[in-house]
């Protein structure tokens, strides 16, 4: 990762520590190499668990675990989580698969549990593509993002079920914070 790129994702996981709470137990879809559990040392998080499908292999980070593979398929059984991230990973997801996330996370998730997500707006795509050309940035998959609008992520968490405890912008406007909570 391009220094950046590590100014990004360190912007969009302060964004998203705001609403973890302390001995959550996490699961990080999109994690990369774990490092946003790094972070949560702080809040003396559960050994919690990280999915990416560019991991080469199945390892451990400490006391959690990094999963080679996607959710839900490579999601370990009878597991159950207090908050599920995903920064900067939706706009990668096509939009058949999305409208599964709604009922997928309700499964995995406790009683109150949350969902932190971070989404660019669909501008962001061509200003990575320009920082690319520069390598002033890996950007990682750019050829999955599609243009992604920010106003869908309403629309992927049933009312009944979620209820929306924050969205706002931040980096300049570019990107967006959604925290969703289930309805006990």
């Amino acid at each position: 990762m391009k220094y950046l790129d590590k100014l990004l994702r360190n912007w969009r996981i302060k964004e998203a520590n705001q609403f973890v709470r302390p001995n959550d137990k996490i699961l990080d879809i999109g994690c990369f190499d774990g490092y946003l559990f790094e972070v949560l040392k702080q809040k003396n998080i559960q050994p919690s668990i990280g999915l990416d499908p560019l991991l080469e292999e199945t390892k451990s980070k400490g006391e959690h675990l990094l999963v080679s593979g996607s959710f839900p398929n490579d999601v370990p059984t009878n597991t159950s989580f207090d908050c599920i991230v995903m920064l900067a990973v939706l706009e990668h997801i096509p939009r058949e698969q999305q409208q599964l996330l709604n009922s997928e996370f309700f499964e995995f998730l406790n009683p109150l549990g949350r969902i932190i997500i971070t989404v660019p707006s669909p501008f962001v795509d061509q200003i990575l593509w320009v920082l690319k050309k520069l390598n002033l940035v890996d950007g990682m998959s750019l050829d999955e993002h599609y243009g992604f609008k920010t106003s869908e992520v309403f629309s992927l968490f049933d009312k009944k079920k979620y209820s929306l405890l924050k969205h706002k912008r931040f980096q300049l406007g570019l990107n967006n914070l959604f925290v969703f909570e289930k309805i006990a």
